[in-house]
C-alpha cells in the first residue's frame, strides 16, 4: 500500500484560454461541428499537485466555488490520469489536488487545463517518460481543448479545435475578464446555434462546411496590435449564448462603454473577455466593472502551456 503522506508531490500548471476568433461549420452526421478558432492562452492558471496512491482520486481548492465539481470517474483530470496509466501500463494510482482559478463551465477551458496539467504531472510522478508527441496524442482523446492547454501560446485550431498549428503573436495582450456566477452547457449553446440556423434561410446566413480563421485576425496577432485584433474578433457562439443568457449583453455593453476596445464571449461563455489597450486601461475597466458588482479579474496573453513547476 502506498504511503501517501510521505510520497513525493509533482506540481504542474496549465492555463485557461480565450477564443479570440471562432467560426462554427455546419453540423455533421456525427452531431459535431467543424471549427476554425484562434486560441490565446492567458495568465489564469490551474495548478495540479499529484501524489502517488493506490487508486485514483481528486480534491479541489482555489479561488472559486468548486462544490459542484465531480470527483468521480467522470472528472476530466481522473480520465487523463487513467488514460496515461492505460497507455503506459502503469498499475498504480494517483491523488490529485487541483487549485482552480479558471471559471467552471465558463468557456475558458478550465477542465481541459486540469487534464493537460495532470498528464504532465503523472508522467513525471510515475516516471513513464512519454514524449511530448505521445502526451499530445493522449490529450487529443480527452477533449478538443486539452491539446491547446498542453501547448499554450497562440494557435489556430481546426477540425473540432484539436488540430493545432502555432500562430505567431507579438507582444502582450491585456484582458479584463467578467466572470459569471453561473456556468453554461457547451452542448446547449451549440444546440441553440443549430436552432438559430434552422430558423433562418441558409442563403441569408450561409454556413461554411470547412470554416477558416480570417486573415485579419492572424495579421493583428502577428503585429501585436490590440486595436486591430479588437476589430477582427468574432465568435459564432456568442449570439446563441446571449439568447440563452440575455444578461450577458448588458455586461458587454458596460465594458465597451468603460474603455474596452471590444468584448467577446470566450468559447460557449458565459465568461466575457474584454480586450484593452494596456495595463492602465485594464485597471480602470476592472474598477468600473467591480463597481457594478461584477466579479472581475485581469489577465495577459499569450502565456506558456502546461509545464512542471516542482517535482
Amino acid at each position: 500500500m502506498t504511503n501517501t503522506a510521505t510520497s513525493p508531490v509533482v506540481h504542474a500548471r496549465a492555463p485557461g484560454k480565450i477564443n479570440v476568433f471562432l467560426k462554427v461549420g455546419a453540423v455533421m452526421d456525427d452531431g459535431y461541428h467543424d471549427l476554425a478558432t484562434a486560441f490565446q492562452a492567458v495568465s489564469l492558471y490551474e495548478d495540479v499537485r499529484a501524489r502517488a496512491a493506490d487508486d485514483f482520486s481528486v480534491e479541489f481548492t482555489g479561488s472559486i466555488d468548486t462544490s459542484g465539481l465531480a470527483v468521480d470517474e467522470s472528472n476530466l483530470a481522473i480520465k487523463a490520469a487513467r488514460a496515461l496509466a492505460r497507455a503506459t501500463g502503469y498499475t498504480g494510482g494517483v491523488h490529485l489536488r487541483i487549485d482552480k482559478n479558471v471559471p467552471i463551465a465558463g468557456g475558458m477551458g478550465g477542465g481541459s487545463a486540469d487534464a493537460a496539467a495532470t498528464l504532465l504531472a503523472c508522467d513525471a510522478l510515475w516516471g513513464t517518460e512519454l514524449s511530448r508527441e505521445e502526451l499530445l496524442k493522449i490529450a487529443a482523446t480527452l477533449g478538443a481543448d486539452v491539446p491547446f492547454a498542453f501547448t499554450g501560446g497562440t494557435a489556430i485550431g481546426t477540425g473540432r479545435g484539436d488540430q493545432l498549428s502555432p500562430a505567431l503573436a507579438k507582444g502582450t495582450f491585456h484582458w479584463v475578464l467578467a466572470l459569471a456566477e453561473f456556468g453554461m452547457s457547451t452542448p446547449s449553446v451549440y444546440s441553440e446555434l443549430d436552432r438559430h440556423r434552422t430558423r433562418h434561410a441558409q442563403d441569408i446566413f450561409p454556413v461554411q462546411q470547412q470554416p477558416t480563421v480570417d486573415a485579419d485576425v492572424l495579421q493583428a496577432l502577428r503585429a501585436g496590435d490590440p486595436a486591430m485584433l479588437a476589430e477582427s474578433m468574432h465568435n459564432d457562439l456568442q449570439a446563441p449564448a446571449l439568447q440563452l443568457a440575455p444578461g450577458l449583453g448588458r455586461v458587454l455593453e458596460l465594458g465597451e462603454a468603460n474603455g474596452a476596445l471590444a468584448g467577446i464571449l470566450s468559447g460557449s461563455g458565459p465568461t466575457v473577455a474584454f480586450l484593452v489597450p494596456d495595463l492602465d486601461a485594464g485597471l480602470e475597466l476592472q474598477v468600473a466593472l467591480s463597481a457594478a458588482r461584477l466579479h472581475v479579474v485581469r489577465a495577459t496573453g499569450p502565456v506558456h502551456g502546461a509545464r512542471i513547476l516542482t517535482s
